[in-house]
């Protein structure tokens, strides 16, 4: 296929891009066995649970006995190895559901550890650990709040001993880097560290934020003795297709006391109109592991690719992954917007756009963000963020399908090209 018959990218960088996918095969038919795997359970939850068209309609007004949200939540809960779930379209992000998670369980005068280190940008207002006026926050309601770092990337368990105390009620534990270099946690670790914590204090609960990790491997936290866990429905679990949306999976009592802080208490799961979502989440779940391994495929791609350019990446293209993230580490500033840009110009929508860095609400310096999506912000579709800081990380994810990121990926370095930041190897 002559790519530069449609795109206008150099004849040497498709040559080099050539070569990368002939050598990332092996990592490729890893990815298609889980896949399959993955698939496999889906379609047999739909059968357990006789899905059928009569589920696609939603009700209205209060939702009293809304056939297909009911469903879904039975979907999602034998996925995930869950005793119940909660998929709701009036979840706005991952950081709604992790909220909604944690307001539901802990009470004033309780403690929250976080186990692997600062956790994501968009959750320090609402911990209560930002430099802002901390309203709502847990802290605001008597919420005590301690932080275990990780040691070179590992989790320090000797620390996590050390933190717990007779107020912990809760431990957070999450799954991927966020915006950090660090190696995102693998369901073996998860449990591990599960377990641990568990023999130090049996009635802790143990929250994973799952955002960005679902299918990626053939089990979820929940699977491996995750009390509750979260995330949102425009990344994996989505498959592409909903609009909107976040689930909360994990232990009854734990999910029902999530849905009291989502609707009211007495009421929780039981009203809230899926406002003509239920098709589209169903459908998304059905398609999810192959759109995940799809995304996959991407972050291997430009994985393998800026390493063949001289970039530090994380993870290598061979190394173990528990979630679609890449992280590159661009060498300046212009590097970094010029790679944003160059993604933007690769995608199916608003190709013509140029992203750029710009003071987004729920983080503390400014980002850039490049996502030319069907749905605004799907971080499940080809999207490229990065806070402007040093060392300058750009976190790549996502890939509806692995010929268009590919396009993307290469734009991306093709704008870093013509703008002369960088020059490809002889």
């Amino acid at each position: 296929m002559d790519i530069r018959r449609y795109f206008d990218i150099s004849e040497k960088l498709i040559e080099i891009s050539k070569e990368v996918e002939n050598s990332i095969k092996s990592s490729f038919h890893k990815i298609e066995s889980i896949k399959e795997y993955n698939i496999y359970k889906v379609l047999h939850a739909f059968h357990a649970n006789k899905v059928s068209e009569s589920h696609f309609y939603s009700s209205t007004g209060y939702g009293y006995g809304d056939l297909g949200r009911d469903v879904i939540d039975k979907l999602y809960s034998m996925v995930f190895d869950a005793e119940d779930a909660l998929v709701r379209p009036h979840i706005v992000s991952g950081t709604h559901a992790i909220t909604i998670c944690l307001f539901g369980i802990l009470r004033p005068g309780d403690e929250i550890i976080s186990i692997t280190g600062k956790p994501y940008d968009t959750l320090e207002d609402v911990i209560g650990i930002s430099n802002k006026s901390n309203i709502g926050s847990l802290k605001e309601f008597g919420i005590s709040y301690k932080q275990v770092d990780l040691i070179n990337g590992k989790v320090n368990y000797q620390g996590i001993k050390d933190a717990i105390s007779s107020k912990t009620r809760l431990v957070m534990i999450q799954r991927s880097k966020g915006y950090n270099w660090r190696p995102s946690l693998g369901i073996n670790e998860i449990q591990r560290i599960i377990d641990f914590v568990k023999k130090i204090k049996s009635d802790i609960v143990c929250f994973v934020d799952n955002c960005y990790g679902e299918f990626v491997e053939d089990k979820e936290p929940t699977s491996v003795g995750a009390d509750i866990i979260a995330g949102s429905l425009i990344k994996n679990p989505g498959g592409g297709l909903v609009k909107s949306g976040g689930y909360i999976a994990g232990k009854k009592e734990y999910v029902e006391m999530a849905s009291y802080r989502l609707t009211t208490p007495g009421t929780g799961k039981e009203v809230g109109s899926m406002l003509g979502t239920n098709r589209e989440i169903i459908q998304g779940l059905f398609f999810a592991p192959h759109v995940v391994a799809e995304s996959l495929k991407s972050a291997i791609f430009a994985s393998k690719l800026f390493e063949t350019l001289g970039f530090e990446v994380n993870p290598k293209w061979d190394d173990f992954r528990t979630d679609i993230i890449q992280v590159i580490k661009m060498k300046n500033e212009e590097g970094l917007i010029s790679f944003c840009q160059g993604i933007q110009k690769g995608s199916p929508i608003d190709s013509f756009i140029l992203p750029e860095p710009w003071d987004m609400p729920g983080y503390n310096e400014k980002v850039i963000m490049a996502a030319g999506t069907f749905v605004q912000g799907s971080s499940i579709e080809l999207s490229a963020d990065a806070p402007l800081v040093e060392p300058y990380y750009v976190y790549l994810q996502g890939g509806l399908l692995y010929e268009q990121a590919k396009i993307g990926i290469l734009y991306g370095v093709q704008e870093m090209l013509n703008k002369k930041l960088l020059n490809l190897p002889e």
